[in-house]
């Protein structure tokens, strides 16, 4: 009796289904996975009336909670930096934000060669200038060469451009800044603290993140986009740690939540 011929046909839906499942297994995530917790010792104390919360709802009540908080003087933040910025190989220098070097302690001024106080949520974006508040929050000053901020300047973040003295791996354009792969988690995280602790609430303006450049002196920060990717790219490390913990129980008494918790980047934008 013949055997009947082989119906291939019906053997391609189940090939096409394993087919499937294995690229599913083996395929790159689309999506940068979302950074974790990196304590969780506020949770049930500092944070607990904003766990398990998102959107809207996260932000206000992160505000509510770091708005309480200590102002000091800005004359009384060149001590500050030297504690919360202190290299950890020399502690007679700090460590410049942008551009990476250690420097004396004693170098801070406004001639070549010093250390200045940079605000990275530019001061421009929203005219706070230096009065105890936004202009003088430790969460987003740090040290950095009069030079570097300079050129710096009041520029919006974002990628590419071209390196310059002293730029540890930065690198400008015309209109943003990009910093060192080192510190873009910092610089992200920062922003997006100030955008939370001041909403247009206590008398300063409402300090927003978009998705701009050439923001000058309107309220906004950007790029999003670009800060919420670094964000991922370069989480908290123990230097920035270190100095969230020192500005809370040292000077201001507030912590920045994205170092504490940086996947509540995502939950809010």
């Amino acid at each position: 009796m013949p055997v009947p011929p082989v119906r291939r046909h019906r053997l391609r839906p189940l090939a096409l289904a394993v087919s499937a499942v294995l690229v599913a297994l083996t395929a790159p995530a689309l999506t940068a996975t979302p950074a974790a917790a990196t304590t969780t010792a506020y949770d049930s104390t500092y944070y607990k009336d904003a766990i398990g919360k998102t959107g809207a709802s996260l932000k206000s009540s992160l505000n509510t909670i770091i708005s309480k908080q200590t102002k000091i003087s800005y004359s009384a933040v060149w001590e500050a930096l030297k504690v919360t910025d202190q290299d950890p190989s020399n502690s007679a220098n700090v460590r410049l934000l942008y551009s990476g070097i250690s420097r004396s302690k004693s170098l801070n001024g406004g001639s070549t060669g010093n250390w200045n106080r940079e605000h990275v949520w530019a001061q421009s974006h929203g005219d706070f200038g230096t009065s105890a508040g936004p202009g003088t929050d430790l969460h987003h000053l740090r040290p950095e060469d009069v030079q570097v901020n300079s050129i710096r300047g009041n520029k919006d973040f974002d990628l590419g451009g071209s390196s310059f003295t002293n730029s540890g791996g930065s690198l400008t354009d015309a209109n943003s800044f990009e910093p060192r792969s080192a510190v873009k988690g910092d610089v992200a995280r920062m922003i997006l603290y100030m955008a939370v602790r001041y909403e247009g609430t206590d008398g300063w303006p409402d300090l927003e993140p978009n998705d701009a450049v050439s923001n000058g002196s309107v309220p906004y920060h950007g790029r999003l986009s670009v800060l919420k990717q670094w964000n991922v790219q370069d989480p908290p490390d123990a230097f920035e740690e270190r100095r969230n913990q020192l500005i809370y129980t040292n000077y201001q008494g507030n912590r920045n939540p994205f170092i504490d918790h940086p996947e509540w980047v995502e939950a809010i934008w």
